[in-house]
């Protein structure tokens, strides 16, 4: 595989320049927004807690590597920019597990493995045929409805939270899905609002984190 190799995933690209995606690149401030909004709150409440930090830095991470993925449009800043993404959600998962539904840290880590290998053998065959190359993305949705809705019923509020935050993601899966087919239409695309929308996902996630533990 040419790492350098440029690939054309989005409707607002329509060229190989650096600012082809003018768009989809200055959007990412809001996930280093989201960073920096979690981490002042991470500072206030839970400064002792580094798995909170470490994710905090993925989050930030996150937008980094989705900015070069939308400026250089290459091989290696798709690995950029998917690779971070995949350690939070694999990494929060855990941690929810562990901390919202108290499960020991063998098991969680078992569920992880089990929900990774899960992802990367069935996610594509089950869910692209509805919502094409957001496939991948489809079992974090359901994650995120399965343990907030067992984490309801140990914590009603922030439970509820969770709950909340993935009708969020679901409409931010809408936004990624419909980007190519509503091209004609939407020349400059709407994938965009798929960053505003994750960034504020992934802070509200970072919230209840810290608010969990903050007690």
């Amino acid at each position: 595989m040419d790492l350098w190799e440029q690939v054309d995933n989005y409707c607002e690209r329509v060229g190989p320049e650096f600012w082809s995606e003018p768009l989809n690149a200055v959007t990412n401030a809001a996930f280093v927004i989201a960073a920096l909004l979690a981490f002042a709150l991470w500072r206030r409440k839970t400064p002792d807690d580094w798995a909170g930090l470490g994710l905090i830095a993925v989050l930030f991470a996150i937008g980094v590597g989705s900015f070069l993925f939308h400026t250089f449009a290459t091989r290696w800043a798709g690995l950029a920019d998917v690779i971070p993404i995949v350690i939070f959600i694999h990494v929060y998962l855990y941690v929810a597990l562990n901390r919202y539904l108290d499960l020991r840290w063998w098991l969680a880590l078992a569920i992880v493995i089990a929900f990774l290998v899960a992802t990367v053998l069935f996610a594509d065959r089950l869910f692209a045929p509805l919502v094409g190359s957001s496939a991948g993305y489809v079992p974090a949705l359901l994650a995120i409805f399965v343990v907030g809705a067992l984490f309801a019923r140990r914590d009603g509020r922030l439970g509820a939270e969770v709950l909340l935050t993935g009708l969020v993601f679901l409409a931010s899966l809408t936004v990624r899905t419909l980007d190519e087919p509503l091209c004609a239409q939407v020349t400059f695309g709407i994938h965009f609002m798929w960053h505003i929308l994750n960034s504020v996902v992934l802070f509200l996630l970072i919230r209840v984190l810290i608010l969990q533990r903050a007690g």
